[in-house]
């Protein structure tokens, strides 16, 4: 960017990620600044790195689908029956063209097949109330009332964050009852991210800041303030290690707003624009917040702290340090050779007092190890490792002494660098790795980042609910694999395959053949040498089976996934999914967010398409949250992007368990009983009205009354199934949450296969045959009336919608497990809303109707005792099948499992996990403590 002022030569000034203003951001302390507007429109980070929001469509609604075919199927199927059979019926002499009925002449005139098809389309529309469009409706309404049972669930709130869970999309309620592979973040998902500084290595000795002293490693661990190790370490290279810590950051300090308070008031540290209070015990001259992109740049600057280096700040480009013995010292910044995922290092060039210019570089060990002498990796290394092992984040420190002329070439090709309008990337990088070559390492540092609040209970019960974990961290291996550990993810028995460049590191091999040497060695092992395990049992219920957990770092897996060769990339694929899909725990360290988001694609396109579950609380998490079929999103300190991608939101990852096991099971269980009761209550409804057409001569001629054919599915039937799927808990949340295999009875999606979907099917023929060929037989009798009159068809119609009615409500009500006074107000309200319907609609005259088909119909019907047999005998022969399964069926499932749940208390009585000292059909709301209002 050229500056032009008055009567001054033009200035140049590059532009480059320091000088970036984002969005929303706030300048502070400036009045006056040059901008220019770059990377606006489609060329944002935001807008380039967006993989746009694909339609997510649950199991559920693909069943709905397929269903959906197989009754438009029997619709066409109806038709087409009924049309070719009017017109055999017809081609009879004397049928087509009876005495009492002649064609007019235009009749006779109308071409044959054109009247054909209008038949056909009569009988589509005579029997289109199979196919059950209000069920979307219904299932609309139940999907988004559902969602606010999330929102309002106490247990979600966390006091911390005075925060909720949060329901970003309605539509995928159901499937948080289908996971089958949960794909979690590490930092900030599994742990806290919450960085806290514990110890570090200078020159091979160990410092922690504690009371006591051991021996570790063969070294001597001292500890306490840096003035006791001047004997160990030196106190040259203790100074120079801290003061790289003060300095070798992007760190900016908050003043404390609070004047006289006590020691730890007023102090906030900002990371990513989230505050945190900060109780650490500071000297009360230093009381002051940070504010970083990283709180691994927070905890170390707090690290030199606890020795006696403080970071005072920034002054124009002069860094200003306290030492421990409270003396100021100022250093210039020159450069920030800034930090990224490729590099992964980051280095700040300053300028001292006495004019030496110095170069400080902290970053991973793979990166800083190869940039020192050997003789000072080899003290350093065994630290490293072993507070990887431990689970802690470890950063080596490192520095560089350099010359003028080493400098002013530096200076010169980061100018340069940072002008170019082409390359820019790449000429930076190649001066940043010409200047960060030849360093000293200092030592290394140690800061741990605690696992989230009953991140281990979690863990376990997810898969305990058959659900496998794979966990996808940019973090070392080492670091990563404690976690796990912590987890409970791996355990002591379980056998690790590990595919990381260290094992594909051999000399006399290239990487490709070793690469699949492994593959077919770890699928020999796992996959084709393990004995079969039933689906969905996991490492609890096959103890005898050796667990396997697979390591696989980045640049493995892009080897894996992007060979050179087609068919190679394809084999390796195809290998790699079959080793993960048999280990109980697959590890993804050093992975870069895009090849998260690949690993999920991978494994929701294999075989089976099984719904994945990507859970994170970063930007670096958005694109694996987008690919899964449920996004779950933390509201942890990495800002809200997870969230706002996500399809829910919680504050912990611990809620996750009743967000699946809980929510996900009911929610599940509760749309696939209305989506089959919806199916079977429709086919109910039109199966009398096509057995009618066999005695009408085909004509067309409708069994029910307009108003009952409007009114059967928005009013007469609604809001029971609408109550039942909301409230129904078939199991208390209690049970779910303490039974994580209580998930696995309705995985895969069991209760919309088509066995339970054939099985509400053929009820639905056996009643629908029942209802009309029982009242059929009713009226072979031909005074059903005391004064001798007979009943017209629309009584008999009458009488089979009276029967059915009643038949589906009560059907319902016997599947009803969980009673509340809605329930209660719904079931029975609708049956007798049906009867004031009946009694009001055919009791009155009315004007604007022109021809009155039930007038005194339903009263008339009511008057003969015969009817009201008919009408109780067909309602207990309908549901007697079911009666007879509740009482003869031995119990199994999830129903058996909660009643061997029995707790027996220390006075020897029973205790049920639901409260069961009234009748089920007398229990209220107030019984289940669980349901949420």
């Amino acid at each position: 960017m050229h500056i032009y002022r008055n009567d001054q030569e033009p200035a140049v000034r590059s532009l480059g990620p320091e000088n970036l203003l984002l969005k929303g951001a706030t300048l502070k302390n400036t009045q006056k600044i040059y901008g220019v507007a770059v990377y606006s429109g489609m060329e944002t980070k935001m807008a380039l790195n967006y993989q746009g929001k694909s339609q997510k469509r649950s199991a559920v609604e693909k069943s709905i689908n397929s269903f959906l075919l197989v009754y438009l199927c029997i619709l066409v199927s109806k038709a087409l029956v009924c049309t070719t059979l009017k017109y055999v019926w017809q081609s009879r002499p004397g049928q087509d063209e009876p005495w009492y009925n002649q064609k007019t002449q235009k009749e006779k005139d109308t071409n044959l097949y054109l009247k054909m098809f209008t038949d056909f389309l009569s009988f589509m529309v005579l029997f289109n109330f199979i196919i059950p469009v209000s069920m979307y409706v219904t299932v609309e309404m139940q999907k988004f009332l559902g969602s606010f049972f999330i929102t309002w669930d106490k247990d979600f709130f966390d006091p911390e964050i005075q925060e909720g869970a949060l329901v970003n999309t309605s539509d995928l309620n159901e499937e948080l009852g289908q996971v089958e592979y949960v794909f979690t973040d590490k930092t900030g998902t599994l742990t806290q991210n919450n960085m806290e500084f514990i110890e570090c290595c200078i020159d091979g000795f160990q410092y922690k800041y504690a009371d006591s002293g051991t021996e570790l490693d063969g070294f001597c661990v001292t500890d306490g303030p840096v003035s006791m190790l001047q004997q160990k370490a030196g106190k040259e290279k203790e100074e120079l290690f801290l003061r790289a810590l003060c300095l070798c950051h992007t760190v900016q300090v908050k003043e404390s707003t609070g004047q006289g308070e006590g020691v730890g008031d007023g102090v906030e540290d900002q990371v990513d624009g989230v505050l945190g209070l900060d109780g650490e015990m500071v000297h009360p001259a230093d009381l002051r917040g940070f504010i970083a992109s990283s709180p691994d740049e927070v905890a170390l600057v707090k690290g030199a702290m606890k020795y006696g280096f403080t970071f005072l700040g920034m002054e124009s480009k002069n860094m200003r340090v306290m030492n421990r013995n409270n003396d100021v010292e100022t250093y210039e910044l020159l450069h920030v050779l800034n930090f990224d995922p490729v590099r992964r290092r980051m280095s700040v060039i300053v300028r001292t007092k006495s004019g030496d210019t110095m170069l400080f570089c902290k970053g991973a060990d793979s990166s800083i190890f190869p940039r020192v002498r050997q003789e000072e990796v080899d003290r350093i290394r065994m630290h490293v490792e072993r507070n990887a092992t431990e689970g802690y984040r470890t950063l080596c420190v490192a520095y560089k002494l350099l010359s003028s002329e080493e400098y002013d070439q530096a200076d010169a090709g980061l100018r340069e660098a940072k002008l170019a309008l082409q390359d820019r990337e790449e000429k930076l990088m190649a001066v940043y790795n010409q200047v960060e070559t030849g360093m000293s390492l200092i030592g290394a540092t140690a800061v741990e980042d605690r696992l989230q609040e009953e991140a281990a209970e979690t863990m376990e019960a997810l898969q305990g609910a058959g659900m496998k974990v794979w966990v996808l961290t940019g973090d070392k291996m080492e670091t990563a694999k404690s976690t796990c550990y912590a987890c409970r993810l791996f355990q002591r028995g379980t056998e690790l395959l590990e595919l990381t460049v260290r094992t594909l590191d051999d000399p006399g091999r290239k990487r490709d053949e070793r690469l699949h040497e492994l593959l077919l060695d770890y699928h020999k092992r796992a996959v084709q040498d393990a004995p079969p395990v039933k689906a969905g049992v996991t490492r609890s219920w096959s103890s005898a089976n050796q667990d396997y957990g697979f390591i696989i770092d980045g640049a493995t897996l892009s080897l894996v996934l992007n060979s050179s060769s087609d068919s190679n990339s394809s084999r390796y694929k195809s290998l790699f999914l079959q080793i993960c899909q048999n280990c109980t725990t697959v590890l993804c360290c050093r992975m870069a967010p895009l090849q998260k988001a690949q690993i999920v694609k991978m494994v929701k396109n294999a075989k089976g398409s099984p719904i994945t579950l990507s859970i994170g609380d970063g930007a670096n998490d958005v694109s694996m949250i987008l690919e899964a079929h449920v996004g779950i999103g933390i509201k942890g300190r990495e800002g809200r992007q997870a969230v706002r991608n996500s399809d829910y939101a919680i504050p912990k990852l611990k809620h996750l368990k009743k967000l699946l096991l809980g929510h996900g099971h009911l929610y599940y269980v509760r749309i696939a009983h209305l989506v089959q009761y919806f199916f079977y209550k429709n086919l109910c409804f039109i199966l009398p009205q096509f057995l009618y057409q066999f005695f009408c001569g085909y004509s067309q001629q409708p069994l029910y009354d307009a108003a009952y054919l409007t009114m059967y599915n928005i009013c007469f039937t609604s809001m029971p199934i609408l109550a039942n799927s909301l409230l129904e808990q078939h199991i208390c949340m209690e049970v779910l949450m303490d039974n994580a295999a209580l998930y696995r009875d309705v995985a895969k999606n069991a209760m919309l296969r088509w066995g339970p979907f054939l099985y509400w099917t053929l009820l639905g023929v056996y009643q629908g045959l029942l209802f009309f060929f029982g009242v059929r037989f009713l009226f072979s009798n031909p005074a059903l009336q005391d004064n001798g009159q007979v009943f017209g068809n629309w009584s008999y119609g009458t009488i089979v919608f009276t029967v059915l009615v009643f038949t589906v409500t009560l059907k319902l009500a016997m599947d009803t497990r969980h009673w509340t006074w809605i329930n209660h107000f719904v079931i029975w309200g609708s049956l007798a809303f049906y009867m004031f319907f009946s009694f009001f609609w055919g009791g009155i005259i009315w004007p604007f109707l022109q021809q009155q088909r039930l007038y005194f119909v339903f009263a008339n019907m009511l008057s003969s005792v015969s009817a009201w047999l008919v009408i109780i005998l067909l309602i207990l022969l309908s549901l007697l099948p079911e009666i007879l399964l509740l009482v003869l069926r031995k119990p199994r499932g999830p129903h058996s499992r909660q009643k061997k749940l029995v707790v027996l208390s220390g006075e020897g009585e029973t205790q049920s996990p639901r409260s069961t000292a009234r009748p089920l059909l007398m229990q209220t709301f107030s019984d289940e403590s669980n349901t949420i209002l």
